[in-house]
């Protein structure tokens, strides 16, 4: 038992660091010359970034998508608290419901994100706001570990429905 709830740990903190990553870091959307995420545009030959404000056309979107890559992040982190409190405080049978929950909520975050932004991505890499085209891009690694962390996030919230049966 203690082999399996070191691996959740692991699973769990491998969980919220994907999400950590994929939120703050800047490749959502990549090309040649520049990077994007839903914070900022960078260019990468003259390292020069601008923050993506109320001036681009799907700013709407792009705001749904920072909150729920924030809110996964919070619930995740949440949950790790939880399960931690949860270990040592509730009777078998009765543990980890609430952990499965909110890393559950976690995991509908993150899938809401994502989901924004693969289907509003064409709209929002022609806005105008832009200083530089980058309609010609593709999918960046934090878009990738975004997908990721919403598997990641899947998986240990039915780890802990499951393992609130053990002993």
């Amino acid at each position: 038992m203690l082999i399996l709830l070191a691996f959740i740990i692991v699973f769990h903190i491998t969980s919220a660091a994907l999400l950590f990553i994929s939120t703050i870091d800047n490749a959502w959307w990549v090309g040649d010359n520049f990077s994007t995420d839903v914070w900022r545009v960078c260019t990468t030959n003259r390292s020069t970034c601008m923050a993506i404000t109320d001036e681009f056309n799907e700013y709407q979107s792009i705001q749904a998508v920072q909150a729920s890559m924030i809110l996964s992040t919070i619930f995740c982190c949440v949950a790790f608290l939880v399960f931690i409190l949860q270990l040592f405080r509730l009777k078998q049978g009765e543990r980890f419901v609430l952990t499965s929950i909110i890393q559950l909520l976690s995991c509908l975050c993150v899938m809401i994100a994502a989901s924004i932004y693969t289907d509003r991505h064409e709209e929002l890499h022609q806005s105008h706001g832009y200083v530089m085209e980058v309609s010609k891009g593709q999918y960046g690694y934090s878009f990738v570990l975004a997908w990721i962390a919403f598997a990641f996030t899947l998986i240990s919230g039915v780890m802990y429905l499951v393992l609130r049966k053990r002993k």
